[in-house]
């Protein structure tokens, strides 16, 4: 190791190379790091080398399970994350400078909020603000707020759970929707109105990845063991299984369409938890940067919830198509 040289690091270290070093500590591997930067393992390596040269100190510990930061890597994370959240607001203040709404803007959220709930706001913000280049990326709802905290998105969309640790993040709601059960027409729940949880486990309930830790805590609140016979990312997979009569499953409301209601039968699903709470989180650590603000008020501004449910909307009957005959 060499002594630190303050001017040697202003020349020699460029931001990718503390980007890579931060990735390092979260993926607590450097090969994993070298993946998620898009670069050789080898050439990741060298590149902290590198930098412990210019510190002249042992920034990560390498042990048997992989890196973790030393006392001094503590040191250069806080000051590293300090630089980029600086350069996220410089981003946002020559964005208020210009005017115009560009930029990026990076999204993440889970699947059964992105195909319902986000798809056409993307799209209609996207014809609004050509300039802004829109990310979305598609993650486990448990991944998104720590996503967003480390800094990995400008956005995060998910729904709150109990276990979600939401230090880091700026939250704001934005809308709720209802889990209901869905079992195959010909099973003897198919014509109750609704079902509790109790019952359905009894029937081969299919798990839907996103749902798995409220089915398991729902279980021990009720003295029982949960074991599901299938388990699926996606609702609408878990969906698909129903309507192959290989169980019965709970998924969000908003996931329903006219087709689905024909091949499968929808109860009420009767716990206290079935209502969904779905939150926007946003780095507590850096401003928001124009065009983040654009599109949290397209979504606010655009309110989903009504009166009705989404099954009592798809159950009222669309009105007539009128076919004008001529000669």
């Amino acid at each position: 190791m060499g002594t630190f040289n303050r001017l040697h690091l202003i020349r020699q270290v460029d931001l990718f190379t503390l980007r890579l070093f931060l990735s390092a500590i979260e993926e607590r591997q450097i090969g994993l790091a070298a993946i998620r930067e898009n670069i050789a393992p080898s050439t990741a390596t060298k590149r902290i080398q590198m930098l412990e040269d210019i510190a002249g100190v042992e920034l990560l510990e390498r042990g048997p399970k992989g890196v973790v930061p030393s006392a001094a890597g503590l040191v250069l994370e806080r000051c590293a994350r300090s630089i980029f959240g600086d350069l996220d607001a410089m981003r946002s203040e020559i964005a208020l400078l210009t005017g115009a709404v560009r930029g990026e803007l990076s999204i993440v959220s889970a699947r059964t909020i992105i195909v319902p709930l986000l798809a056409r706001v993307i799209g209609e913000f996207g014809g609004e603000y050509p300039q802004v280049e829109l990310a979305l990326e598609e993650t486990e709802n448990a991944d998104v707020v720590r996503r967003v905290a480390r800094g990995d998105a400008d956005l995060g969309v998910f729904a709150a759970a109990h276990h979600l640790d939401l230090s880091g993040v700026d939250v704001t709601p934005y809308r709720q929707d209802r889990l209901v059960a869905v079992v195959p027409p010909n099973h003897a729940l198919a014509t109750r109105d609704a079902v509790g949880f109790r019952e359905l486990a009894a029937g081969g309930l299919i798990a839907p990845s996103s749902l798995l830790g409220a089915f398991r805590a729902a279980a021990v609140r009720l003295g029982m063991e949960f074991g599901s016979p299938h388990r699926v990312r996606s609702g609408e997979v878990a969906i698909g299984l129903v309507q192959a009569g290989l169980g019965v499953t709970v998924v969000p409301e908003c996931l329903l369409d006219y087709a689905l209601l024909s091949r499968v039968a929808v109860l009420d699903f009767d716990e206290h938890w079935a209502v969904r709470h779905i939150h926007l989180a946003t780095p507590s650590a850096r401003p928001k940067s124009p065009a983040t603000r654009a599109f949290i008020a397209q979504l606010l501004d655009r309110p989903l919830d009504g009166d009705a449910t989404v099954r009592e909307v798809l159950r009222t009957p669309a009105p007539p198509t009128w076919v004008i005959l001529t000669d």
